[in-house]
């Protein structure tokens, strides 16, 4: 594998540090290193700044990472985001990108397993959504530190739903406890019988290594990609 690609971390705190140690295995130097501590909206991101950076990964806050997002693309630099809870800011953070012309990977969750638990969610919506016999429900925990709830893997997996047809009521819960890495559910129940969706983290690496990998397949790309678009080539299916 190729090595020497130059990464900046826009946020440094337990995600920014675990992708730091995993980055010379996907074949990054980590160059430069932002905490939120001096960068208020975005301010220390600057072409000079990051004059020797090849690409960005930021886990920040809701709150700060529209600003990164934005002066990330305003220095020239490609970037992937792992921060949730910012998505009503999508469209003006993607009207940046391409002004810019520079890529942007995002995603409420950067796990390969979360990744294709999704599409089979997706697959289930789709089958089930004219068998008026089921109801649905999604629920996800995670660790008391996190802030949005419900996360937003488990709204984007709602969504995906949605957009393959399930327009029937959904009920979606969460709960925050300990140190829980996260775990999301999705299932359908009649009264025949009952199927049930499970993922099941074990721990932080996971998102990491799928960061990475999104920040490997962004260099040198243009526009505003999705997590499933790196893996899969293309976004979820359409709904019919």
């Amino acid at each position: 594998m190729a090595a020497g690609n130059k990464l900046a971390l826009v946020g440094y705190g337990k995600m920014g540090r675990l992708v730091e140690q995993l980055a010379s295995q996907h074949g990054f130097d980590v160059v430069l290193r932002l905490s939120s501590t001096g960068n208020s909206h975005g301010r220390a991101i600057t072409r000079q700044a990051f004059a020797a950076v090849d690409v960005a990964i930021e886990f920040t806050t809701p709150e700060a990472a529209p600003h990164n997002l934005k002066r990330l693309a305003e220095a020239g630099i490609n970037a992937v985001s792992g921060t949730t809870g910012w998505y009503e800011k999508l469209d003006s953070v993607a009207d940046a990108v391409r002004r810019a012309g520079t890529g942007l990977v995002w995603s409420p969750n950067f796990s390969v397993g979360v990744a294709v638990f999704q599409r089979l969610v997706s697959e289930s919506a789709h089958l089930l959504k004219d068998e008026d016999g089921y109801g649905a429900w999604a629920w996800e925990i995670h660790h008391d530190a996190k802030k949005d709830a419900p996360s937003g893997t488990l709204l984007h997996l709602v969504e995906t739903m949605r957009r393959r047809g399930y327009n029937k009521p959904i009920n979606v819960s969460a709960n925050r406890a300990g140190r829980h890495p996260g775990t999301h559910e999705v299932g359908f129940d009649s009264a025949a019988d009952t199927i049930t969706l499970r993922h099941v983290a074990r721990n932080r690496e996971g998102f990491a290594h799928g960061a990475l990998k999104a920040a490997r397949w962004i260099l040198g790309r243009t526009g505003v990609h999705t997590f499933e678009e790196v893996l899969f080539g293309s976004s979820q299916p359409a709904a019919d």
